[in-house]
């Protein structure tokens, strides 16, 4: 029987949950070991190395730095490049996944690496629930894209995709304009927190952010070009994104269909919060490492519709990484088990995805 080892490097805001994540579920979704890379040894984070350990994870660091780890009591079980040799999924949760691909492209041995977020052109794109059918299991290289490329991503199915008649499948959305409203850092930083809101640049000429530019490659992979811009403000918070959102749909409708759309697909979870404090509290309290799972959280209270029924326009919180969580541990069990992993998630993560916050 082939090993099916799941290796993550980065301990940072996705890394550790997503390390907390494998080791629970490790027998339940029948993964023989999970390792993770830590790169700097530091005295203060001693406690959550051991933590870690303590839930069933393995200790890898760089050859180099073996006697530095011993020297704070840790146990180092791997170096780096023997974990890369035993690993079957690499997940890169640095912001260095580009940069680290060469060394990676000389690993035979893992079916697949992943990378988080902002590292465009690693592979292909991928968000749990929105391309799963393009998802290509002979391409060892996948970009798990960012929390509100995600929160875009649901939000434009959802509301937009054409459920019957020749073009069943489609999204149906002449155009979406989106603003970031994000927070300034995780509560896991200490450092970059800013006094006030810091508007962003639009780098991209056609899509003004990144995050626009991803969830267009997303339904690229599903043959769809959509006319998406996004913007970015950076918020002095520390709790979660807010994404606001104006979908101009090709067929119009009802707020009470939208919310039924919204209502009825297990990824979303509606609320009647209009406070990232109350949604992120929700999460910390209810959720896994503190995370909800869904891919967007959202008020139908703050759901506004044109006159002529084709422009909604709104608000939704992005919960915290918790979306990017979810399609990595999906990515990693697609590829392991080479089929669908719907019952496996279901069984596992049900309880922290939520019909209502």
């Amino acid at each position: 029987m082939s090993k099916r080892n799941v290796h993550i490097i980065g301990t940072g805001t996705i890394g550790e949950p997503l390390i907390g994540l494998f080791s629970a579920f490790r027998a339940a979704w029948n993964i023989d070991e999970v390792s993770f890379h830590k790169r700097t040894p530091l005295e203060d984070e001693r406690a959550k190395v051991e933590s870690m350990v303590r839930r069933g994870a393995k200790l890898v660091v760089d050859a180099e730095r073996v006697a530095d780890f011993e020297k704070l009591g840790h146990k180092v079980s791997q170096t780096a490049d023997e974990a890369l040799a035993d690993a079957t999924v690499v997940i890169d949760c640095t912001p260095v996944g580009n940069k680290l691909k060469p060394r990676y492209l000389e690993a035979s041995g893992p079916k697949v690496f992943m990378a988080q977020g902002s590292e465009f052109g690693f592979g292909q794109q991928y968000a749990r629930g929105i391309n799963d059918a393009a998802l290509d299991l002979s391409e060892r290289f996948v970009q798990i894209v960012s929390c509100n490329t995600h929160n875009m991503c649901v939000m434009l199915k959802t509301l937009g995709e054409r459920v019957e008649g020749p073009k069943a499948g489609s999204i149906g959305v002449d155009w979406a304009r989106f603003i970031c409203l994000r927070r300034a850092t995780d509560i896991s930083q200490a450092t970059n927190f800013i006094p006030a809101p810091e508007v962003g640049k639009h780098d991209d000429p056609r899509f003004g952010t990144h995050h626009a530019r991803d969830a267009w490659h997303v339904f690229k992979t599903l043959d769809q070009d959509l006319d998406l811009f996004s913007s970015a403000v950076k918020l002095p918070t520390q709790y979660m994104h807010v994404l606001q959102f104006s979908i101009a749909l090709s067929e119009p409708t009802t707020k009470a269909a939208l919310v039924e759309r919204l209502a009825s697909n297990p990824r979303v979870a509606l609320t009647q919060k209009r406070s990232a404090a109350l949604v992120f509290s929700f999460g910390r309290d209810h959720g896994f490492y503190g995370r909800i799972l869904n891919e967007t959280v959202i008020p139908p209270s703050c759901i506004h519709l044109s006159e002529d029924g084709r422009v909604a326009t709104g608000f939704c919180f992005t919960p915290q990484d918790g979306n990017s969580l979810l399609s990595s541990m999906a990515c990693a069990l697609w590829y392991l088990d080479g089929e669908d992993p719907r019952v496996r998630l279901q069984d596992t993560l049900q309880p922290y995805m939520f019909s209502e916050i």
